[in-house]
């Protein structure tokens, strides 16, 4: 499946310490970051991560026109609350999500429900949706 993998600033840390985590889960995926996050997740876990631009340079504008054509499977966008600054990046990749059933993490709590979901085969349904496993261009 294709996983993208997106944070603030104040989150990047913790989304690294997610993925260490789970590196053996995700390590079986195609997994996509916008570029700092990206870059901080390959270097910390090996994990193979292809990066988009820089959030500043429309990487997240990226990721959100592959949303748009129902190419990823799972988003976990760690978000700041209390940047409201960035409150519109969220929106904008949660409408994405809900748009095209997408499953979309904010937080590291729904992150590891979605993981240990995909581990278990829970989002199979997903290959229905979206039947190419292949990575994204």
């Amino acid at each position: 499946m294709n996983i993208a993998l997106m944070s603030h600033d104040n989150k990047k840390e913790l989304m690294v310490q997610f993925c260490t985590a789970y590196a053996g889960i995700l390590s079986q995926h195609h997994i996509y970051a916008t570029n700092a996050t990206g870059h901080m997740v390959a270097d910390a876990t090996g994990l193979n991560v292809h990066c988009f631009l820089s959030y500043d340079h429309g990487g997240s504008q990226q990721i959100g026109a592959r949303i748009a054509y129902n190419e990823f499977d799972l988003v976990l966008f760690f978000n700041d609350p209390s940047d409201d600054k960035m409150m519109s990046a969220v929106s904008y990749i949660a409408r994405l999500c809900d748009q095209n059933n997408i499953p979309f993490a904010s937080n590291i709590a729904t992150a590891e429900m979605l993981v240990l979901g995909l581990a278990r085969g829970d989002l199979d349904w997903r290959c229905i949706v979206n039947p190419s496993t292949r990575p994204i261009a």
